[in-house]
């Protein structure tokens, strides 16, 4: 989502006439986009937020923008008095603070000219067309922002604020404008992405649906989305995925404990056997599905049997991705306000490392599988000699091509596979 949010307003400052810098001592606007949802992330982000100090200090011309969850949709006035070389502080999601200060620093006559161009690209939200600019092969775009579940021990909704789905016709228009500018994939985000359209009037799209038109659109190759829950994945949406070609059979779906007890206390609303229902489900529907998942450990209360159900769902369900993470209480939430913290963290490591290994070994072992089989690869970048692709299922792969393949689909031989990608050869005909 913060990738979301950055492209935009880099794209929404390119239209009023700035460049990219490569460096921050050579720009004249600074814009650090900031996430909290982990305590690493939140200590990384005030780190650099207090390097820049010096810069400003050195040059005070330069304008710098703290955006984003560190700031949140309620504001942070604390932030303000601890730092008071920022000069605009921005909400997740809107670009609008700054780009008012810029235009209130223009001439009158130039401030009027900004006025109407950021009008129209605050109305375009997502969707800001720059003349001459050439999109990522694959970008990201948000369908669903802010969350209103309150898992007890995520900060999203005090952060990014309610559930809010943006309205389908502008997303279909947002992608339209988003392919003439050389995107070929669509990624939709949401906190609980399948829960799009149940917040507008009745009988508004719902995500089966947005799936469904943006599938009708030219020159639009694949679609993803994510992040899914356990408790709003229904038949009807997996049926889409089954349905439509362009949906890639890759889900996005959080365990985030194996233990029932730990769910409770996270108030995730589902138990072990249900993920385990809906992963068989996944199966049987959409045939080669891929499936991704989310785990904690260390949450408040984790005992060393709880942990044990977690590594056991992992290694009986055998899943294609395992985003791990260590607990740490976000302030402000349930879990931090009301429950211990009474996992150590050296005991923390030691499960995300058991965790770790053990997905590592199984991934290798799935990709294993791959091992001299053709299948189609959507080309994004080159690396170095190498072409990055991705198979619909989201597997990454290197071929090494002299021509040149951005934004092509092509048909590739796998000949090397290890745990985190794969490698292969173009097949000859095309």
């Amino acid at each position: 989502m913060n990738v979301a949010d950055s492209t935009r307003l880099s794209s929404a400052l390119e239209a009023l006439g700035y460049a990219p810098s490569k460096t921050a001592e050579a720009a004249d606007v600074i814009v650090l986009n900031t996430c909290v949802v982990r305590q690493s992330a939140e200590d990384k982000a005030l780190g650099r937020l207090s390097s820049l100090k010096k810069l400003k200090q050195d040059n005070p011309d330069v304008v710098i923008n703290l955006m984003g969850c560190l700031v949140g949709v309620y504001g942070n006035p604390a932030l303000q008095k601890r730092f008071p070389w920022v000069d605009v502080f921005s909400a997740p999601s809107d670009p609008d603070p700054l780009l008012r200060y810029l235009t209130e620093k223009q001439a009158s006559d130039q401030a009027q000219s900004w006025r109407k161009k950021i009008d129209a690209i605050l109305d375009a939200e997502f969707g800001v067309l720059v003349p001459g600019e050439e999109r990522s092969v694959s970008e990201n775009l948000p369908v669903v922002l802010g969350c209103s579940h309150a898992c007890t021990y995520c900060v999203i909704p005090l952060k990014r604020g309610k559930e809010r789905s943006r309205d389908a016709d502008k997303i279909l228009n947002e992608t339209r404008t988003m392919v003439s500018q050389g995107v070929r994939e669509v990624v939709l985000l949401g906190q609980i992405i399948d829960r799009y359209g149940l917040d507008l009037p009745a009988g508004s799209p719902l995500l089966p649906d947005l799936l469904t038109g943006l599938s009708a659109i030219p020159e639009l190759m694949r679609i993803r989305f994510l992040t899914s829950h356990p408790n709003w994945m229904s038949d009807s949406l997996i049926d889409a995925v089954a349905r439509l070609p362009k949906v890639m059979p890759h889900i996005e779906v959080p365990i985030q404990a194996g233990d029932d007890a730990v769910l409770a206390a996270m108030r995730r609303g589902y138990t072990n056997q249900q993920y385990r229902e809906l992963v068989a489900k996944l199966r049987e529907r959409i045939p080669g599905v891929s499936i991704a998942t989310d785990v904690i450990v260390g949450f408040s209360g984790e005992s060393e049997a709880a942990f044990q159900k977690t590594y056991d769902l992992l290694a009986d369900l055998r899943l294609d991705v395992a985003h791990l993470a260590r607990y740490s209480p976000r302030p402000g939430t349930y879990s931090a306000r009301y429950l211990e913290d009474n996992v150590p963290a050296e005991e923390k490591m030691r499960r995300f490392r058991l965790l770790e290994n053990l997905q590592e070994s199984i991934v290798a072992e799935i990709n294993q599988s791959y091992l001299g089989q053709s299948v189609p690869v959507l080309f994004e970048y080159k690396v170095k000699q190498r072409w990055y692709g991705r198979t619909p299922t989201n597997r990454v792969v290197f071929v090494d091509a002299d021509e040149d393949l951005r934004g092509q689909e092509r048909d590739v031989m796998i000949t090397w596979t290890g745990p985190w990608s794969l490698i292969g050869e173009l097949s000859q005909a095309h």
